[in-house]
């Protein structure tokens, strides 16, 4: 299954409302994935550009996209960000392919 790492920020109602009321938000958020097919491998809060980071895996993009545009339209989030991430095997494989191809494809602009 394809990996997917997300950022984003909370919104301040969202900040204030998990600090009147702390709970523990990776159970959540796995059990959003579950309901379509997916895996919450890592939820971590985060400092610096970002409040948060979600890595997990879903069975293909319209499954986690559906998740995603889920949890965005809650209200609680902004400023997403997701990265389809690949094993360093599967970067093998896509190298080897790519050096296949190389050969047949014209860059833009060149004769």
């Amino acid at each position: 299954m394809p990996i997917y790492v997300t950022q984003g920020s909370f919104t301040r109602d969202a900040i204030k409302g998990m600090v009147a009321k702390p709970e523990d938000r990776a159970a959540v958020v796995a059990e959003h994935l579950r309901r379509v097919g997916g895996r919450l491998l890592g939820y971590y809060f985060a400092l610096g550009e970002y409040d948060f980071m979600v890595i997990s895996e879903a069975p293909g993009n319209k499954e986690y996209s559906s998740a995603l545009l889920a949890g965005i339209a809650g209200g609680g989030i902004t400023d997403v960000k997701t990265t389809v991430a690949m094993t360093s095997l599967e970067a093998k494989t896509a190298l080897a392919e790519a050096a296949m191809l190389s050969g047949s494809f014209r860059s833009a602009g060149s004769a």
